[in-house]
């Protein structure tokens, strides 16, 4: 079960880095899709570069809740954005991802920077 867990948060901590590198980069879809919901340049490549750093913040242990929080409030916002568009096939895959972030920030508490604090 151990190797499915880290399978699993490799994968998140995959699409969490490339999402936020193709919005940091003004991929054309990115920027096309996105500017629908009223994404300027510099707000997309300010959502991308929060996806970048909670994907990196994924990788500590200390540091897991914050990233899985961070990319969840990410990914809830595009997957509100790709159901809106008709791009449920995306959307439902993003929800899952999402759903998938929500029990590793669970599973992650214990050991985050804030559970710590008196």
């Amino acid at each position: 079960m151990k190797i499915v867990s880290i399978a699993i948060l490799a994968v998140l901590i995959f699409l969490a880095i490339s999402s936020g590198v193709t919005k940091i980069l003004l991929m054309e879809q990115d920027v096309v899709f996105f500017a629908k919901y009223g994404f300027t340049n510099p707000v997309l490549i300010a959502y991308g570069t929060i996806q970048l750093i909670g994907g990196f913040l994924l990788l500590p242990k200390k540091t897991r809740f914050v990233g899985a929080v961070t990319v969840a409030i990410t990914f809830l916002i595009s997957m509100i954005a790709l159901l809106m568009d008709g791009h449920t096939p995306v959307g439902i895959v993003t929800a899952v991802a999402t759903l998938l972030l929500g029990v590793i920030a669970k599973q992650s508490w214990k050991s985050s920077v804030f559970a710590n604090r008196g």
